[in-house]
């Protein structure tokens, strides 16, 4: 009895020392957010400013005009990229899991086989599709490449797998058709799994850096990743006007796990094995 209690106060011991850790940078990313760019590069790693100042933040919304233009583009991206991701690899998933019809092994097979290639490899051809269709420097070049995602597919196959075919018969005895029974049963009942999936792809069209940088070159339709760089010059980089938009950059992230934290770990905990 006593190891076990010794094991488990070590254990939170070890955690609590693993998030100091992880939340110092955060914190001094934070601090330094109200801080003059000379006392940044001054090399003090103090929490506190010597110079508390809020002019970073006026700088990035006020005096830079492309940075509210900048976040309207990156919350567009990701809003819509998340929602079309939600429909369509749900669809997929739903039909590999409950569907019969020729070659689903095969396309399986191909799902599966689409993990296993680097995104890297795919970045010329993409680039050369979407030149060829005069999507380069527009939204429909960012979402439309991104609005499925296999990961997902093979996600929500595991969910429907598991999924209770009885409520699907009751609600076909019901007169339910199968867009029906997918729309009005189904997706209601993976709001778990649709949960994890919103955080994680949000996450990845938010935090993307290098679709943008391949598929953009006009300022006025930079994301926010791409806009940041712009503070970043040959000689000199504004540290303080990039840790004030990071903190900015932050704020959507965590207000979309504060959203779905309570669906989050019951969806990874039901798109595992059956």
């Amino acid at each position: 009895m006593k190891k076990s209690v010794i094991g488990r106060k070590l254990l939170y011991v070890i955690l609590v020392i693993y998030a100091i850790i992880t939340m110092v940078p955060f914190l001094w990313a934070l601090s330094s957010s109200f801080k003059t760019l000379e006392e940044i590069v001054s090399g003090s790693m103090s929490f506190i400013p010597k110079h508390f100042t809020f002019a970073n933040y006026k700088m990035i919304f006020l005096e830079q005009e492309l940075f509210p233009r900048w976040l309207f583009n990156s919350l567009f991206i990701a809003v819509t990229g998340t929602a079309l991701n939600l429909l369509f690899n749900s669809m997929a998933g739903y039909a590999l899991a409950r569907l019969s019809f020729p070659g689903k092994k095969t396309l399986f097979i191909i799902i599966l086989a689409i993990l296993m290639i680097p995104g890297q490899v795919t970045m010329i051809p993409n680039y050369l599709i979407l030149k060829e269709l005069g999507w380069l420097n527009s939204y429909q070049g960012m979402i439309i490449p991104s609005m499925i995602n296999a990961t997902f597919i093979f996600m929500m196959r595991q969910f429907f797998i598991n999924f209770p075919k009885e409520l699907e018969e009751a609600a076909a005895l019901d007169g339910l058709g199968r867009f029906g029974i997918f729309f009005r049963v189904v997706i209601p009942l993976a709001r778990p799994a649709l949960a994890a999936q919103a955080i994680f792809v949000f996450m990845g069209l938010w935090n993307d850096f290098m679709r943008p940088l391949i598929v953009l070159s006009d300022p006025n339709l930079f994301t926010l990743p791409l806009g940041l760089n712009t503070f970043k010059g040959q000689y000199i980089s504004y540290w303080n006007y990039i840790m004030a938009a990071s903190m900015v950059f932050t704020l959507p992230v965590l207000m979309i796990y504060a959203f779905f934290n309570r669906y989050f770990i019951k969806g990874i905990s039901f798109t595992g094995g059956k």
